[in-house]
């Protein structure tokens, strides 16, 4: 079913979502201070830990930078022994980037400050209404997977 919502409230809820988005963006930044790693870095090993072991290509592709910018990137994570670059055991030709034990620490740690930050955010507000917040968020989340695979079906 398609609904048909008033602008006024569109216009709302995308403005609602850019202050969460650029507040949590901050706070983010805030505990990342903490820790040997950029912001940058952080997304870098964010998808690694997500996706797996990636090429350079690969993981250009999920931070949206240039592989040139993507193998500085990858350079200076590996000198600070976050990532390790691996031949591929089925193609030697390729080269895929690890994530190390001290990157997937520091991961972790971050992420679960961060969640901290959004518990005594929630404190205050009913379970069932963060449980809704939850699906609500999952269903946009969904939907707006599934309109951008439409449009790179279409593309």
């Amino acid at each position: 079913m398609v609904y048909t919502h008033p602008p006024a409230i569109i216009a709302d809820v995308e403005k609602e979502l850019r202050y969460i988005s650029g507040i949590i963006k901050q706070k983010g930044r805030e505990i990342l201070n903490q820790y040997p790693i950029t912001a940058p870095q952080f997304v870098a090993l964010q998808w690694l830990l997500d996706k797996g072991d990636l090429t350079i290509g690969e993981l250009s592709d999920h931070i949206h930078l240039a592989c040139s910018t993507t193998t500085d990137l990858v350079d200076r994570m590996e000198k600070n022994n976050l990532v390790e670059r691996v031949r591929d055991p089925n193609d030697k030709r390729v080269v895929r980037i690890h994530v190390l034990d001290k990157g997937e620490e520091i991961i972790y740690e971050v992420i679960e400050k961060r969640q901290d930050y959004l518990k005594a955010v929630l404190n205050d507000i009913p379970r069932n209404e963060v449980e809704s917040l939850n699906k609500l968020l999952s269903l946009l989340h969904e939907n707006m997977l599934d309109t951008s695979e439409k449009k790179q079906r279409e593309g």
